[in-house]
């Protein structure tokens, strides 16, 4: 495991947020540095923005699930510090995208200080700009955004790819479930670390 404040090459975060005239301003890095459950909580209902040559895609952020750390037996990070969860061991605010199964993308959100290995999958978005694919799912939700191993890496405090609270926010309640698809994981399957809100249709799984 890196000490604390080491960095993965090619991560050179910064401390204030990009902002561009027209586009709101993305979470500070603050917003990540912290206790990864509070992190995935307080994520539903922000915007998830990537800026393509095509368009911006946007999505509100209706479902997550939080990654602990090495010592939850469901996160990618319980293998240890390896070539693919290096970015997950990284400073906190950069996205970490995956591919399972050979052909579906997974976008997570490194959390807490570097070093910790927790992450913050999001799972489902509701459309805020159009979009040509659902995107209740973590598959369907890189699909619909564009999103693939290339934004591995990327600082979500960057212009073209990022999370930003919207202008209004909408009251919702946070309903907490079981993760999905983690039934290898023993007792850390059954801990409630899936979030989304409460009778939003675009939740992946009630």
């Amino acid at each position: 495991m890196q000490p604390d404040d080491a960095q993965p090459a090619g991560l050179r975060p910064t401390d204030v947020p990009a902002g561009s005239v027209g586009r709101p301003a993305c979470l500070p890095r603050s917003f990540y540095n912290r206790d990864t459950i509070v992190v995935a909580r307080e994520l539903l209902g922000k915007h998830l923005v990537h800026v393509t040559p095509a368009g911006t895609l946007a999505g509100r952020i209706v479902e997550t699930e939080a990654y602990l750390g090495p010592h939850d037996l469901a996160a990618h990070s319980s293998k240890g510090l390896t070539e693919r969860t290096r970015i997950m061991f990284g400073p906190p605010g950069f996205a970490y995208v995956y591919l399972i199964y050979g052909m579906h993308h997974c976008m997570n959100v490194v959390t807490e200080p570097a070093g910790n290995g927790a992450a913050v999958l999001l799972r489902a978005l509701e459309p805020v700009s159009p979009l040509a694919a659902r995107a209740n799912g973590p598959g369907l939700l890189c699909r619909a955004l564009a999103i693939d191993r290339r934004l591995n890496g990327h600082d979500l405090l960057s212009d073209d790819f990022f999370i930003a609270a919207p202008e209004f926010v909408m009251d919702h309640r946070i309903v907490k479930r079981p993760r999905i698809g983690v039934e290898y994981a023993g007792l850390w399957a059954k801990r409630h670390l899936r979030f989304y809100i409460k009778g939003n249709p675009f939740v992946s799984r009630l």
